[in-house]
């Protein structure tokens, strides 16, 4: 049987311990890992080197996803938590499957935000989903997906944390699948009605942390949960023009 060829987008934490998996199981579900493509250089960076993984293992790390042009073509492409969209052109270089980890529940939380939204929503269940990438934002087809309720007054950062969880488990469990092609891929259209569907742009939490202290209580307590995340800004009230940071207590 031939050897395929994988490449690999990502970054953060997440990614490091999804390429961790990619690389280990290479003889065993027979595949390759051919290059990959990582940004590091983000708010939540990685406590170990995804550059520096793929060096130790003679793997070629790509400057951005044009080189992409520049291999093809390749089997399956990977993207883990990678911060830039990826065009028709950079999709086509992959002949079996593109694929994305997207953290948070599909077709429900589409885009950036995805686990203060929730919050602010006050969602009951999310979750973490394997999707084919098309030209849309988080809009392919479902591959596999793992849902989880949301823990009772839960606040970002736990969000954050069990959704990264939950998606290694994903990734590993559903790797062998993503590589042999044992999946049916389910149309997000088909869940929408059910579901329902919600995009966020990475700019949409500044409208989250601006905290009116004249609401009430439930709602100031909400987006405090849902905004306070170090090390990213605070969440923050404005008086007479002067910007004030809240801390939740400890």
């Amino acid at each position: 049987m031939k050897t395929k060829t994988v490449v690999f987008l990502g970054s953060k934490n997440i990614g490091y311990e999804c390429l961790t998996a990619l690389i280990a199981n290479q003889g065993r579900y027979n595949y390759q890992v051919k290059a990959i493509v990582c940004n590091e250089q983000t708010a939540l960076i990685p406590k170990q080197s995804l550059t520096a993984l793929a060096t130790k293992n003679a793997i070629p790390v790509l400057d951005s996803e044009e080189a992409l042009l520049k291999i093809a073509p390749f089997d399956v492409l990977i993207s883990v938590q990678y911060h830039r969209i990826l065009l028709k052109k950079h999709l086509q270089c992959a002949k079996k499957l593109a694929v994305n980890l997207h953290m948070a529940p599909l077709p429900d939380y589409r885009g950036c935000n995805q686990f203060s939204w929730a919050i602010v929503n006050e969602a009951k269940i999310f979750g973490t989903t394997l999707h084919k990438i098309d030209e849309g934002v988080d809009s392919g087809a479902i591959l596999f997906e793992k849902r989880f309720r949301i823990p009772p007054h839960c606040f970002v950062k736990t969000l954050y944390d069990l959704t990264e969880k939950a998606s290694i488990s994903l990734f590993k469990k559903n790797l062998p699948h993503l590589i042999s092609g044992n999946y049916q891929p389910i149309p997000q259209k088909t869940l929408i009605a059910k579901r329902g569907t919600h995009y966020y742009s990475r700019k949409s939490i500044e409208s989250l942390k601006e905290i009116d202290l004249n609401w009430e209580a439930a709602k100031i307590d909400k987006h405090i949960r849902a905004t306070y995340f170090p090390p990213f800004e605070p969440p923050y009230t404005i008086i007479k023009g002067t910007k004030y940071y809240i801390q939740p207590k400890a």
